[in-house]
């Protein structure tokens, strides 16, 4: 049977091309568009999920990192009082201006953070450390960004909001999913150059006590601070997520592509297999003439369509994750997580198989006198 199949599959070179070319660009354009929501995902929330807190204590209304409002600092000195509390980290997310010698100007995301426990800081770090941040007027930016930002070296002096900033370090990796790279510094310099009070923070990161149970913590903080929201680290990286991929309707659209990738390549492949069933309609009326039964044919077409997408998932795997490993060294990462890739597979067996049961039908009221008949 798997050799009548394969046969079939080759006995017409140009056919099988275009069924292969078919699979390949579902494959490709579905794992492409899935894989940039994935990375659009991560990128809305990396900061979050990477800050090592425990808790996110924010204004009222604040849903995701970008819209936080000012806080007094009062409420750190009240959450302190919490006996399963170990850390709270003043912190702040804003964004800024990022001006270089040449005068140009870019729009950056400017994270304060406390350079001693490192909550909310950067990570990846390939030049320079955390430490340095102690420093004034120090700042470590990501290599990523290094041509938007006009930053050739560490030592480099540039302005934000119009005043001085000095490169200290880089980091590897770190995207945000607006068009604003992130750069860290320390709290106290974020201040600084955002003009903030003394007294007001945008967000404090709560680090509980080993053994703490982090959603009575949560509870209780709600009870004791007043005008505020308290989320768990997951809650809010969620919160975040859900705001960018759905709220804005980004995620939407992506999904919306990698279906209609999906559709195109199931009207392709069905298209093509259909075509090569009506040109074997002899073959397989002969066949059942010299008795083969229904099912026999059935699992002849459907084996043609298995190996046609064995073949055209490993080449449109490969391409895909190619460009997966590509995208890595520029601001917009494509990823692909192993179960993704697992049910991708899964995936394209259904749709090539799906696309054979249309030609079956056709099988099913081939009359095997047709073989007689002129």
């Amino acid at each position: 049977m798997a050799s009548l199949a394969i046969r079939n599959l080759i006995y017409d070179k140009i056919r099988l091309v275009v069924t292969l070319t078919g699979v390949v660009f579902a494959v490709v354009l579905f794992s492409i568009q899935i894989g940039l929501f994935f990375g659009f995902k991560r990128a809305t929330a990396d900061i979050i999920d990477h800050s090592g807190a425990d808790i996110w204590i924010a204004g009222q209304d604040v849903s995701y990192l970008e819209n936080g409002v000012n806080m007094n600092e009062q409420k750190r000195y009240d959450t302190l009082e919490n006996p399963n509390v170990e850390i709270v980290d003043k912190y702040m997310v804003d964004f800024a201006q990022f001006k270089v010698a040449s005068g140009s100007e870019e729009g950056i995301l400017l994270i304060g953070f406390n350079p001693d426990t490192g909550l909310g800081g950067p990570w990846n770090l390939t030049t320079g450390s955390v430490k340095d941040l102690k420093q004034a007027d120090t700042i470590i930016i990501d290599e990523l960004y290094k041509e938007k930002l006009k930053v050739t070296e560490i030592g480099q002096t540039v302005e934000i909001s119009g005043k001085r900033a000095r490169v200290v370090g880089f980091t590897r990796g770190i995207r945000t999913f607006t068009t604003s790279p992130a750069v860290f510094t320390s709290f106290k310099n974020a201040q600084t150059y955002r003009g903030l009070s003394e007294n007001q923070v945008v967000y404090l990161l709560v680090k509980a006590k080993p053994g703490a149970d982090i959603l009575k913590l949560k509870e209780n903080l709600l009870s004791r601070l007043q005008d505020v929201e308290v989320y768990t680290n997951e809650e809010f990286s969620l919160h975040t997520q859900n705001y960018w991929m759905f709220g804005t309707g980004a995620g939407v659209t992506v999904l919306i592509a990698a279906t209609l990738g999906l559709i195109v390549g199931v009207v392709v492949v069905a298209q093509t297999i259909y075509s090569a069933t009506m040109d074997h309609l002899k073959e397989f009326g002969t066949l059942k003439a010299m008795g083969a039964s229904n099912g026999y044919i059935y699992r002849v077409i459907i084996k043609q369509a298995i190996i046609s997408a064995i073949i055209g998932y490993v080449v449109g795997i490969s391409i895909a994750l190619t460009a997966v490993y590509i995208s890595q060294q520029g601001q917009t990462a494509i990823v692909l997580p192993m179960p993704v890739v697992v049910a991708l597979f899964g995936l394209t067996l259904l749709m090539c198989v799906g696309a054979s049961l249309i030609s079956i039908n056709k099988v099913t009221h081939l009359d095997p006198a047709m073989v007689f008949k002129g």
